[in-house]
Protein backbone atom coordinates (compact mmCIF):
# COMPACT_ATOMS: atom_id res chain seq x y z
CA UNK A 1 0.00 0.00 0.00
CA UNK A 2 1.63 3.40 -1.01
CA UNK A 3 0.19 6.34 1.77
CA UNK A 4 -0.78 8.65 -1.09
CA UNK A 5 -3.07 5.90 -3.18
CA UNK A 6 -6.36 7.85 -2.91
CA UNK A 7 -8.04 4.31 -2.08
CA UNK A 8 -6.11 3.56 1.11
CA UNK A 9 -6.73 4.79 4.59
CA UNK A 10 -4.11 7.45 4.22
CA UNK A 11 -0.78 8.42 5.25
CA UNK A 12 -0.94 8.57 8.61
CA UNK A 13 -3.23 5.23 9.26
CA UNK A 14 -0.76 3.37 6.71
CA UNK A 15 2.07 4.48 9.63
CA UNK A 16 0.23 3.15 12.44
CA UNK A 17 -0.99 -0.38 10.78
CA UNK A 18 2.51 -1.07 9.89
CA UNK A 19 4.45 0.14 13.72
CA UNK A 20 5.34 3.44 12.19
CA UNK A 21 3.33 5.44 14.87
CA UNK A 22 1.93 4.29 18.58
CA UNK A 23 -1.66 3.76 18.84
CA UNK A 24 -1.65 6.69 21.69
CA UNK A 25 -0.20 8.81 18.77
CA UNK A 26 -3.20 7.94 16.67
CA UNK A 27 -5.36 8.20 19.43
CA UNK A 28 -4.41 12.07 20.28
CA UNK A 29 -4.43 13.01 16.92
CA UNK A 30 -8.34 12.12 16.38
CA UNK A 31 -8.97 13.50 19.76
CA UNK A 32 -7.83 16.75 19.44
CA UNK A 33 -7.71 17.56 15.54
CA UNK A 34 -6.41 20.45 13.70
CA UNK A 35 -8.77 22.79 12.30
CA UNK A 36 -9.18 22.68 8.16
CA UNK A 37 -8.01 25.64 5.78
CA UNK A 38 -9.99 28.53 6.23
CA UNK A 39 -12.20 26.38 9.15
CA UNK A 40 -13.05 26.70 12.19
CA UNK A 41 -10.52 25.93 15.36
CA UNK A 42 -12.16 23.23 18.04
CA UNK A 43 -12.68 26.11 20.55
CA UNK A 44 -15.43 27.28 17.27
CA UNK A 45 -16.75 23.87 17.32
CA UNK A 46 -19.49 24.19 19.19
CA UNK A 47 -21.12 22.18 22.17
CA UNK A 48 -20.81 18.81 20.19
CA UNK A 49 -17.00 19.51 19.86
CA UNK A 50 -15.18 16.19 20.36
CA UNK A 51 -11.78 18.23 21.29
CA UNK A 52 -12.83 19.00 24.23
CA UNK A 53 -11.81 16.00 26.08
CA UNK A 54 -11.23 17.65 29.42
CA UNK A 55 -12.78 15.78 32.57
CA UNK A 56 -16.07 18.24 33.06
CA UNK A 57 -18.11 15.20 34.58
CA UNK A 58 -20.74 15.27 31.88
CA UNK A 59 -21.34 12.00 30.34
CA UNK A 60 -23.56 10.50 27.70
CA UNK A 61 -26.41 11.23 29.10
CA UNK A 62 -25.37 14.51 30.33
CA UNK A 63 -27.03 17.84 29.05
CA UNK A 64 -24.38 18.05 26.27
CA UNK A 65 -24.96 14.94 24.72
CA UNK A 66 -28.35 13.65 25.33
CA UNK A 67 -29.88 14.21 22.73
CA UNK A 68 -27.80 12.83 20.55
CA UNK A 69 -27.03 10.11 22.70
CA UNK A 70 -30.76 9.40 22.36
CA UNK A 71 -31.39 9.74 19.19
CA UNK A 72 -28.11 7.33 18.33
CA UNK A 73 -30.14 4.68 20.68
CA UNK A 74 -33.31 4.69 19.04
CA UNK A 75 -31.82 4.21 15.81
CA UNK A 76 -30.11 1.20 16.63
CA UNK A 77 -32.77 -0.08 18.45
CA UNK A 78 -34.94 -0.16 15.66
CA UNK A 79 -32.46 -1.73 13.43
CA UNK A 80 -31.96 -3.76 16.86
CA UNK A 81 -36.31 -4.67 16.84
CA UNK A 82 -35.64 -5.26 13.39
CA UNK A 83 -33.17 -8.27 13.41
CA UNK A 84 -34.66 -9.80 15.94
CA UNK A 85 -38.69 -9.89 14.57
CA UNK A 86 -36.99 -11.07 11.37
CA UNK A 87 -35.08 -13.91 12.65
CA UNK A 88 -37.95 -15.00 14.60
CA UNK A 89 -40.38 -14.57 11.59
CA UNK A 90 -37.71 -15.60 8.76
CA UNK A 91 -38.75 -19.84 8.56
CA UNK A 92 -42.19 -19.07 8.32
CA UNK A 93 -41.63 -17.18 5.68
CA UNK A 94 -39.65 -19.06 3.97
CA UNK A 95 -41.73 -21.77 4.09
CA UNK A 96 -44.69 -20.13 2.85
CA UNK A 97 -43.08 -18.27 0.06
CA UNK A 98 -41.55 -21.53 -0.39
CA UNK A 99 -38.16 -20.72 -0.44
CA UNK A 100 -36.06 -22.64 2.07
CA UNK A 101 -33.48 -23.14 -0.63
CA UNK A 102 -32.52 -19.27 -0.71
CA UNK A 103 -33.55 -19.02 3.27
CA UNK A 104 -29.60 -18.11 3.30
CA UNK A 105 -29.78 -16.29 0.38
CA UNK A 106 -32.35 -13.45 2.48
CA UNK A 107 -29.69 -12.83 4.71
CA UNK A 108 -26.72 -12.61 2.72
CA UNK A 109 -28.88 -10.04 0.30
CA UNK A 110 -29.10 -7.96 3.51
CA UNK A 111 -24.97 -7.97 3.57
CA UNK A 112 -24.55 -7.81 0.26
CA UNK A 113 -26.06 -4.55 -0.62
CA UNK A 114 -24.97 -3.07 2.73
CA UNK A 115 -21.36 -3.77 1.97
CA UNK A 116 -21.84 -1.15 -1.10
CA UNK A 117 -23.55 1.29 0.64
CA UNK A 118 -21.38 1.40 3.69
CA UNK A 119 -18.42 2.60 1.36
CA UNK A 120 -20.89 4.80 -0.07
CA UNK A 121 -22.03 6.12 3.09
CA UNK A 122 -18.18 6.67 4.60
CA UNK A 123 -17.24 8.60 0.99
CA UNK A 124 -20.35 10.95 1.57
CA UNK A 125 -19.67 11.33 5.53
CA UNK A 126 -16.01 12.81 4.82
CA UNK A 127 -17.89 15.00 2.06
CA UNK A 128 -21.03 16.19 3.61
CA UNK A 129 -21.17 15.14 6.84
CA UNK A 130 -23.26 12.07 8.38
CA UNK A 131 -26.74 13.80 8.17
CA UNK A 132 -27.50 13.04 4.77
CA UNK A 133 -26.40 9.45 4.46
CA UNK A 134 -27.99 8.95 8.08
CA UNK A 135 -31.72 10.21 6.86
CA UNK A 136 -31.04 8.59 3.69
CA UNK A 137 -30.27 5.03 4.90
CA UNK A 138 -33.26 4.81 7.12
CA UNK A 139 -35.75 5.95 4.32
CA UNK A 140 -34.66 3.10 2.05
CA UNK A 141 -34.56 0.52 5.49
CA UNK A 142 -38.16 1.27 5.76
CA UNK A 143 -38.94 1.23 2.39
CA UNK A 144 -36.90 -2.05 2.25
CA UNK A 145 -39.33 -3.22 4.79
CA UNK A 146 -42.65 -2.57 2.83
CA UNK A 147 -41.02 -4.00 -0.20
CA UNK A 148 -40.31 -7.72 1.72
CA UNK A 149 -43.72 -7.45 3.84
CA UNK A 150 -45.45 -7.40 0.25
CA UNK A 151 -43.44 -9.97 -1.47
CA UNK A 152 -45.42 -12.75 -3.34
CA UNK A 153 -42.43 -14.76 -4.36
CA UNK A 154 -39.25 -15.71 -2.54
CA UNK A 155 -37.13 -13.54 -4.76
CA UNK A 156 -39.19 -10.22 -4.30
CA UNK A 157 -38.55 -11.26 -0.56
CA UNK A 158 -35.09 -11.38 -1.30
CA UNK A 159 -34.88 -7.84 -3.52
CA UNK A 160 -36.61 -6.24 -0.11
CA UNK A 161 -33.55 -7.65 2.05
CA UNK A 162 -31.15 -5.67 -0.35
CA UNK A 163 -33.18 -2.20 0.05
CA UNK A 164 -33.18 -2.92 3.99
CA UNK A 165 -29.30 -3.17 3.38
CA UNK A 166 -28.89 -0.55 1.53
CA UNK A 167 -30.41 1.26 4.19
CA UNK A 168 -28.94 0.11 7.04
CA UNK A 169 -25.21 0.15 5.23
CA UNK A 170 -25.77 3.75 5.06
CA UNK A 171 -26.97 4.15 8.70
CA UNK A 172 -24.07 2.24 10.35
CA UNK A 173 -21.13 4.00 9.00
CA UNK A 174 -23.11 7.12 9.78
CA UNK A 175 -23.38 6.69 13.14
CA UNK A 176 -19.55 5.76 13.73
CA UNK A 177 -18.74 8.65 12.07
CA UNK A 178 -20.97 10.77 14.49
CA UNK A 179 -19.81 9.24 17.65
CA UNK A 180 -15.80 9.44 16.37
CA UNK A 181 -16.75 13.42 15.60
CA UNK A 182 -19.33 14.00 18.31
CA UNK A 183 -17.90 12.73 21.87
CA UNK A 184 -14.51 12.70 23.49
CA UNK A 185 -12.35 9.81 23.36
CA UNK A 186 -13.02 9.26 27.31
CA UNK A 187 -17.10 8.77 26.41
CA UNK A 188 -16.64 6.61 23.13
CA UNK A 189 -16.29 3.47 24.57
CA UNK A 190 -19.45 4.10 26.96
CA UNK A 191 -21.38 5.77 23.69
CA UNK A 192 -20.43 2.58 21.55
CA UNK A 193 -21.59 0.33 24.77
CA UNK A 194 -24.86 2.08 24.22
CA UNK A 195 -25.00 0.93 20.71
CA UNK A 196 -25.23 -3.03 22.21
CA UNK A 197 -27.29 -1.84 25.00
CA UNK A 198 -29.83 -0.90 22.85
CA UNK A 199 -30.65 -4.03 21.70
CA UNK A 200 -31.97 -4.82 25.05
CA UNK A 201 -35.31 -3.83 25.28
CA UNK A 202 -35.83 -5.40 21.04
CA UNK A 203 -34.87 -8.64 21.85
CA UNK A 204 -36.91 -9.39 25.03
CA UNK A 205 -39.91 -8.07 23.17
CA UNK A 206 -39.34 -8.39 19.65
CA UNK A 207 -39.17 -12.22 19.38
CA UNK A 208 -42.19 -12.51 21.46
CA UNK A 209 -43.97 -10.09 19.21
CA UNK A 210 -42.81 -11.19 16.33
CA UNK A 211 -43.66 -14.70 17.39
CA UNK A 212 -47.64 -13.69 18.28
CA UNK A 213 -47.62 -11.07 15.03
CA UNK A 214 -46.74 -14.28 12.89
CA UNK A 215 -48.83 -16.64 14.57
CA UNK A 216 -52.20 -14.59 14.70
CA UNK A 217 -51.84 -12.24 12.18
CA UNK A 218 -49.03 -13.28 9.74
CA UNK A 219 -45.59 -13.02 9.06
CA UNK A 220 -45.92 -10.38 6.79
CA UNK A 221 -47.09 -7.61 9.64
CA UNK A 222 -43.77 -8.17 10.80
CA UNK A 223 -41.99 -6.24 8.13
CA UNK A 224 -45.03 -3.81 7.57
CA UNK A 225 -45.61 -2.61 10.65
CA UNK A 226 -42.03 -1.31 12.01
CA UNK A 227 -42.07 1.26 9.35
CA UNK A 228 -44.36 3.49 11.45
CA UNK A 229 -41.12 3.40 14.33
CA UNK A 230 -38.84 5.23 11.90
CA UNK A 231 -40.14 9.13 12.32
CA UNK A 232 -39.27 9.37 16.28
CA UNK A 233 -35.51 9.03 15.71
CA UNK A 234 -35.29 11.89 13.08
CA UNK A 235 -36.99 14.06 15.05
CA UNK A 236 -34.91 13.41 18.20
CA UNK A 237 -31.42 13.53 16.00
CA UNK A 238 -31.85 16.18 14.14
CA UNK A 239 -30.88 19.45 15.80
CA UNK A 240 -28.14 17.44 17.45
CA UNK A 241 -26.56 16.67 14.44
CA UNK A 242 -27.11 20.15 12.69
CA UNK A 243 -24.55 21.02 15.92
CA UNK A 244 -21.73 18.83 14.46
CA UNK A 245 -18.66 21.19 13.22
CA UNK A 246 -18.08 20.60 9.22
CA UNK A 247 -14.56 21.75 9.41
CA UNK A 248 -12.52 18.42 8.91
CA UNK A 249 -14.99 17.52 5.44
CA UNK A 250 -12.95 16.23 2.50
CA UNK A 251 -12.41 18.16 -0.86
CA UNK A 252 -14.66 15.34 -2.82
CA UNK A 253 -15.73 11.50 -2.59
CA UNK A 254 -13.60 9.69 -4.11
CA UNK A 255 -15.51 7.65 -6.77
CA UNK A 256 -12.90 4.51 -7.59
CA UNK A 257 -13.59 3.31 -3.84
CA UNK A 258 -17.48 3.65 -4.09
CA UNK A 259 -17.31 1.16 -7.33
CA UNK A 260 -15.04 -1.07 -5.83
CA UNK A 261 -17.16 -1.53 -3.29
CA UNK A 262 -19.97 -2.19 -5.99
CA UNK A 263 -17.87 -4.33 -7.73
CA UNK A 264 -17.31 -6.39 -4.66
CA UNK A 265 -21.40 -6.90 -3.70
CA UNK A 266 -21.99 -7.43 -7.53
CA UNK A 267 -19.20 -10.13 -7.26
CA UNK A 268 -20.37 -11.70 -4.04
CA UNK A 269 -23.90 -11.92 -5.33
CA UNK A 270 -23.05 -14.15 -8.27
CA UNK A 271 -20.71 -16.21 -5.91
CA UNK A 272 -24.22 -16.72 -4.04
CA UNK A 273 -26.01 -17.13 -7.18
CA UNK A 274 -23.36 -20.02 -8.07
CA UNK A 275 -23.56 -21.52 -4.53
CA UNK A 276 -27.44 -21.70 -4.39
CA UNK A 277 -27.50 -23.80 -7.77
CA UNK A 278 -24.33 -26.10 -7.59
CA UNK A 279 -24.30 -27.12 -11.10
CA UNK A 280 -21.97 -26.76 -13.91
CA UNK A 281 -22.93 -24.02 -15.42
CA UNK A 282 -22.96 -21.97 -11.69
CA UNK A 283 -18.65 -22.43 -12.61
CA UNK A 284 -19.32 -19.62 -15.02
CA UNK A 285 -21.00 -17.04 -12.42
CA UNK A 286 -18.66 -18.48 -9.86
CA UNK A 287 -15.54 -17.71 -11.90
CA UNK A 288 -17.23 -13.61 -12.48
CA UNK A 289 -17.88 -13.58 -9.56
CA UNK A 290 -14.41 -14.45 -7.87
CA UNK A 291 -12.68 -12.27 -10.86
CA UNK A 292 -14.75 -9.09 -9.78
CA UNK A 293 -14.38 -9.79 -5.86
CA UNK A 294 -10.83 -10.40 -5.21
CA UNK A 295 -9.12 -7.79 -6.55
CA UNK A 296 -11.40 -5.20 -5.72
CA UNK A 297 -11.60 -6.33 -1.73
CA UNK A 298 -7.82 -6.12 -1.78
CA UNK A 299 -7.74 -2.72 -3.12
CA UNK A 300 -10.81 -1.50 -0.74
CA UNK A 301 -9.38 -2.73 2.62
CA UNK A 302 -6.24 -2.02 3.73
CA UNK A 303 -3.09 -3.56 3.12
CA UNK A 304 -2.48 -6.89 4.95
CA UNK A 305 -6.15 -7.09 6.20
CA UNK A 306 -6.22 -10.94 4.97
CA UNK A 307 -2.80 -11.65 6.17
CA UNK A 308 -3.95 -10.38 9.34
CA UNK A 309 -0.58 -7.95 9.60
CA UNK A 310 -0.69 -6.22 12.97
CA UNK A 311 -2.44 -3.03 14.10
CA UNK A 312 -5.73 -1.61 11.75
CA UNK A 313 -6.12 -4.41 9.37
CA UNK A 314 -6.54 -7.23 11.86
CA UNK A 315 -8.95 -4.87 13.59
CA UNK A 316 -11.11 -4.83 10.22
CA UNK A 317 -10.22 -8.44 9.38
CA UNK A 318 -11.47 -9.60 13.23
CA UNK A 319 -14.55 -7.86 12.96
CA UNK A 320 -15.83 -9.57 9.16
CA UNK A 321 -14.49 -13.24 11.23
CA UNK A 322 -16.71 -12.39 14.30
CA UNK A 323 -19.46 -10.90 12.88
CA UNK A 324 -19.77 -13.63 9.85
CA UNK A 325 -19.27 -17.11 11.80
CA UNK A 326 -21.65 -16.09 15.04
CA UNK A 327 -24.72 -15.00 12.08
CA UNK A 328 -23.62 -17.75 9.79
CA UNK A 329 -24.44 -20.48 12.65
CA UNK A 330 -27.44 -17.89 14.20
CA UNK A 331 -29.27 -17.09 10.88
CA UNK A 332 -30.04 -21.16 10.93
CA UNK A 333 -30.62 -21.90 14.63
CA UNK A 334 -34.57 -20.53 14.27
CA UNK A 335 -35.13 -22.72 11.34
CA UNK A 336 -33.47 -25.66 12.87
CA UNK A 337 -35.63 -25.13 16.21
CA UNK A 338 -38.45 -24.85 14.56
CA UNK A 339 -38.26 -27.54 11.68
CA UNK A 340 -35.92 -30.46 13.48
CA UNK A 341 -37.11 -29.81 17.22
CA UNK A 342 -40.81 -28.77 16.37
CA UNK A 343 -40.47 -25.59 18.40
CA UNK A 344 -43.10 -22.65 17.22
CA UNK A 345 -41.89 -19.16 15.89
CA UNK A 346 -42.23 -17.46 19.40
CA UNK A 347 -40.20 -20.22 21.11
CA UNK A 348 -37.58 -20.74 18.44
CA UNK A 349 -37.07 -16.12 19.19
CA UNK A 350 -36.73 -16.76 22.43
CA UNK A 351 -34.14 -19.26 22.25
CA UNK A 352 -32.13 -15.81 21.22
CA UNK A 353 -32.79 -13.46 23.28
CA UNK A 354 -30.75 -14.37 25.82
CA UNK A 355 -28.08 -13.81 23.41
CA UNK A 356 -28.49 -10.21 22.73
CA UNK A 357 -28.60 -9.24 26.73
CA UNK A 358 -25.72 -10.91 27.48
CA UNK A 359 -24.30 -8.79 24.55
CA UNK A 360 -24.96 -5.48 25.85
CA UNK A 361 -23.47 -7.04 28.96
CA UNK A 362 -20.41 -7.91 27.44
CA UNK A 363 -20.28 -4.77 26.14
CA UNK A 364 -20.54 -2.75 29.56
CA UNK A 365 -17.79 -5.61 30.36
CA UNK A 366 -15.28 -3.86 27.89
CA UNK A 367 -15.97 -0.32 28.38
CA UNK A 368 -14.57 -0.63 32.16
CA UNK A 369 -11.68 2.02 31.98
CA UNK A 370 -9.99 -0.52 34.25
CA UNK A 371 -9.95 -3.35 31.64
CA UNK A 372 -8.50 -1.22 28.44
CA UNK A 373 -4.75 -2.44 29.19
CA UNK A 374 -6.11 -6.11 28.52
CA UNK A 375 -8.66 -5.19 25.45
CA UNK A 376 -6.70 -7.23 23.30
CA UNK A 377 -7.16 -10.63 25.85
CA UNK A 378 -10.63 -9.90 26.14
CA UNK A 379 -11.28 -10.15 22.16
CA UNK A 380 -9.71 -13.26 22.61
CA UNK A 381 -11.75 -14.32 25.58
CA UNK A 382 -14.66 -13.10 23.69
CA UNK A 383 -14.23 -15.08 20.35
CA UNK A 384 -13.59 -18.22 22.27
CA UNK A 385 -16.77 -17.82 24.00
CA UNK A 386 -18.20 -17.84 20.28
CA UNK A 387 -16.75 -20.91 19.27
CA UNK A 388 -17.91 -22.64 22.38
CA UNK A 389 -21.77 -21.52 21.96
CA UNK A 390 -21.64 -22.50 18.55
CA UNK A 391 -20.48 -26.09 19.26
CA UNK A 392 -22.79 -26.73 21.71
CA UNK A 393 -26.00 -25.61 19.38
CA UNK A 394 -24.99 -29.05 17.76
CA UNK A 395 -26.00 -31.17 20.74
CA UNK A 396 -29.86 -30.04 19.98
CA UNK A 397 -30.04 -31.93 16.87
CA UNK A 398 -29.58 -34.99 19.02
CA UNK A 399 -33.61 -35.26 20.61
CA UNK A 400 -32.32 -36.70 24.06
CA UNK A 401 -30.87 -33.25 24.20
CA UNK A 402 -33.55 -30.53 25.58
CA UNK A 403 -33.86 -27.57 23.16
CA UNK A 404 -33.22 -24.92 25.74
CA UNK A 405 -30.07 -25.77 25.35
CA UNK A 406 -29.70 -23.33 22.61
CA UNK A 407 -30.93 -20.81 24.66
CA UNK A 408 -27.80 -21.40 27.20
CA UNK A 409 -25.24 -21.45 24.50
CA UNK A 410 -26.54 -17.82 22.94
CA UNK A 411 -26.50 -16.42 26.28
CA UNK A 412 -22.53 -17.32 26.29
CA UNK A 413 -21.76 -16.45 22.58
CA UNK A 414 -23.65 -13.55 23.17
CA UNK A 415 -21.30 -12.35 25.57
CA UNK A 416 -18.24 -13.39 23.62
CA UNK A 417 -19.87 -11.00 20.79
CA UNK A 418 -20.25 -8.23 23.32
CA UNK A 419 -16.10 -7.84 24.23
CA UNK A 420 -15.37 -8.69 20.69
CA UNK A 421 -17.42 -6.25 18.34
CA UNK A 422 -17.42 -3.26 20.85
CA UNK A 423 -13.48 -3.35 21.75
CA UNK A 424 -13.04 -3.76 18.00
CA UNK A 425 -14.59 -0.33 17.56
CA UNK A 426 -13.14 1.25 20.07
CA UNK A 427 -9.39 -0.09 18.72
CA UNK A 428 -10.66 1.18 15.01
CA UNK A 429 -11.34 4.81 16.62
CA UNK A 430 -8.08 4.75 18.35
CA UNK A 431 -6.10 4.30 14.89
CA UNK A 432 -7.95 6.59 12.72
CA UNK A 433 -6.98 10.38 12.09
CA UNK A 434 -10.40 12.20 12.10
CA UNK A 435 -10.13 13.01 8.79
CA UNK A 436 -10.46 9.21 8.25
CA UNK A 437 -12.93 8.18 10.45
CA UNK A 438 -15.27 7.79 7.44
CA UNK A 439 -13.24 5.65 5.29
CA UNK A 440 -11.85 3.31 8.23
CA UNK A 441 -15.04 2.70 9.46
CA UNK A 442 -16.19 2.14 6.25
CA UNK A 443 -13.69 -0.26 6.24
CA UNK A 444 -14.64 -1.73 9.53
CA UNK A 445 -18.38 -1.84 8.14
CA UNK A 446 -17.38 -3.46 4.65
CA UNK A 447 -15.23 -6.35 6.59
CA UNK A 448 -18.51 -7.33 8.74
CA UNK A 449 -20.65 -7.18 5.60
CA UNK A 450 -18.41 -9.16 3.78
CA UNK A 451 -18.18 -11.87 6.64
CA UNK A 452 -21.56 -11.99 6.78
CA UNK A 453 -21.99 -12.45 3.17
CA UNK A 454 -18.89 -15.08 2.73
CA UNK A 455 -19.83 -17.06 5.95
CA UNK A 456 -23.46 -17.23 5.46
CA UNK A 457 -23.53 -17.83 2.30
CA UNK A 458 -20.97 -20.42 2.93
CA UNK A 459 -23.29 -21.70 5.30
CA UNK A 460 -26.51 -21.89 2.68
CA UNK A 461 -24.07 -23.88 0.49
CA UNK A 462 -23.20 -26.39 3.17
CA UNK A 463 -26.99 -26.29 4.01
CA UNK A 464 -28.07 -26.92 0.25
CA UNK A 465 -25.24 -29.40 -0.07
CA UNK A 466 -25.75 -31.80 2.79
CA UNK A 467 -30.08 -31.41 2.10
CA UNK A 468 -31.40 -29.06 3.78
CA UNK A 469 -33.24 -27.98 0.57
CA UNK A 470 -35.72 -30.63 0.96
CA UNK A 471 -37.55 -29.15 4.00
CA UNK A 472 -41.18 -28.90 3.27
CA UNK A 473 -43.13 -26.10 3.11
CA UNK A 474 -45.25 -25.03 5.44
CA UNK A 475 -48.64 -27.14 5.84
CA UNK A 476 -46.75 -30.36 5.11
CA UNK A 477 -44.83 -32.56 7.52
CA UNK A 478 -41.05 -31.33 8.02
CA UNK A 479 -38.49 -33.24 6.65
CA UNK A 480 -35.26 -33.82 9.59
CA UNK A 481 -32.27 -32.95 8.04
CA UNK A 482 -30.25 -33.36 11.14
CA UNK A 483 -26.75 -33.20 8.76
CA UNK A 484 -27.32 -30.30 6.76
CA UNK A 485 -27.27 -27.84 10.21
CA UNK A 486 -24.87 -30.12 11.94
CA UNK A 487 -22.57 -28.97 8.69
CA UNK A 488 -22.98 -25.18 9.36
CA UNK A 489 -22.65 -25.51 13.03
CA UNK A 490 -19.11 -27.15 12.77
CA UNK A 491 -17.97 -24.81 10.22
CA UNK A 492 -18.74 -21.73 11.86
CA UNK A 493 -17.39 -23.05 15.03
CA UNK A 494 -14.06 -23.43 13.50
CA UNK A 495 -14.20 -20.42 12.08
CA UNK A 496 -14.88 -18.21 15.21
CA UNK A 497 -11.66 -20.65 16.76
CA UNK A 498 -9.32 -19.05 13.90
CA UNK A 499 -10.32 -15.33 15.36
CA UNK A 500 -8.92 -16.69 18.54
CA UNK A 501 -5.55 -16.26 16.45
CA UNK A 502 -6.18 -13.18 14.90
CA UNK A 503 -6.64 -11.22 18.34
CA UNK A 504 -3.02 -12.25 18.96
CA UNK A 505 -2.25 -9.52 15.86
CA UNK A 506 -4.42 -6.56 17.28
CA UNK A 507 -1.49 -4.77 18.99
CA UNK A 508 0.24 -2.68 16.83
CA UNK A 509 3.78 -3.22 16.49
CA UNK A 510 6.09 -0.72 17.81
CA UNK A 511 9.22 0.15 16.29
Amino acid sequence: MTPRDPLDVGAADAAVTDGALPPQAAAASAVHPEPAAGGRGPAEAGDLDPADDGDTGDTVLGRRYRALTLGIVSVVSLIAFEASAVNTAMPVAARALDGVELYAYAFSAYFTASLFAMALSGEWCDRKGPLAPLFAGIAAFAAGLLVAGSAQRMWMFVGGRAVQGIGGGLVIVALYVVVGRAYPQRLQPAVLASFSAAWVLPVIVGPLAAGTVTEHVGWRWVFLAIPVLVLPPLAVMLPALRALSPSELSAGMNRRRILLALAVAVGAGLLQYAGQDLSWLSLVPAAAGLALLVPCVLRLLPKGTFRAARGLPSVILLRGVAAGSFLGAESFVPLMLVTQRGLSATAAGLCLTGGGLTWALGSYTQSRPRLEPHRERLMGLGMLLMAVSIAMVLLALTDSVPAWIVAVAWVIGGYGMGLTISSGSVLLLKLSRPEDAGSNSASLQVSDALGNITLVGLSGVLFVTFGGGEIAPTGTAATHQPAAFGAVYVAMAAVALGGVWVTTRLRPEIR
